[in-house]
């Protein structure tokens, strides 16, 4: 398997915490060297370790907003 490199350019919010201490949270993240995107997913306490999660970019963010901002 190939080594993903991140970095986590923005820390914006912690959406939740589980009881093992994983954090749910709403990040910018470059991924691979690339332009930073929007990324909610879980972390472990350090971000060593992470879960699965969905990377969005500005305008799916945007989309995203207008459409939680209808309901």
């Amino acid at each position: 398997m190939a080594d993903i490199k991140y970095e986590i350019t923005k820390k914006i919010a912690v959406l939740s915490e589980s009881a093992k201490g994983w954090k749910r949270e709403l990040n910018l993240i470059s991924w691979n060297g690339r332009e930073p995107k929007y990324d909610i997913r879980d972390w472990s306490e350090n971000h060593e370790k992470m879960g699965k999660g969905i990377t969005l970019s500005k305008e799916e963010l945007d989309k995203l907003k207008e459409i939680l901002n209808s309901l």
